[in-house]
């Protein structure tokens, strides 16, 4: 089986990740996507608590169907867990699979920070997607959704239907 390690913070998931999770079952580059939240983010970022992101991710599997799901095992890792970590978790407990991680193009230039890259690299092999404003040659590039732009809005009071799946927004409010 040929599985998707999609990791993030996921503060909030929205379409950028839909559509992402949906290319990756629909051009059949692996046959299940799990969306991995970070338990804490290696890099210091401020997240929202992991439960209402993982119930916003689990949300929005359920949307993609059954080839799709939500994983948690990052808060049953030493924190933080950097991807090598996580992914070699994953590994050991899902010997039969042969794991891919997806690396969005925004990544790229700091991957000599990441732990282990070449090994991740080398074991993992990445599925590199772009998005609007980091595009790469012959990566596909899905527009331009940010978590960030999605916060600024919510906190602004502005309307966010165009940028997250309605079934993943009731999530993310009712959890606040």
């Amino acid at each position: 089986m040929r599985v998707a390690c999609f990791g993030g913070s996921f503060n909030p998931p929205h379409v950028g990740h839909a559509m992402v999770a949906a290319w990756l079952l629909w051009t059949e580059r692996v046959d299940e996507v799990w969306i991995i939240p970070a338990f804490v983010h290696a890099f210091d970022k401020a997240l929202a608590p992991f439960p209402r992101r993982f119930a916003a991710c689990q949300q929005l599997a359920g949307i993609l169907g059954p080839r799709a799901r939500a994983i948690d095992i990052e808060a049953h890792l030493p924190a933080p867990s950097f991807t090598v970590n996580t992914l070699d978790a994953l590994a050991a407990a899902h010997p039969n699979a042969r794991l891919q991680l997806v690396l969005g193009a925004d990544n790229v230039s700091s991957l000599q920070k990441w732990k282990n890259w070449a090994r991740i690299e080398a074991e993992y092999s990445p599925i590199v997607v772009g998005r609007g404003g980091h595009e790469l040659p012959g990566v596909p590039t899905f527009p331009d959704v940010s978590s960030t732009e999605v916060r600024r809005r919510l906190a602004a009071g502005e309307s966010v239907e165009a940028l997250v799946p309605a079934a993943v927004l009731a999530v993310w409010a009712e959890a606040r």
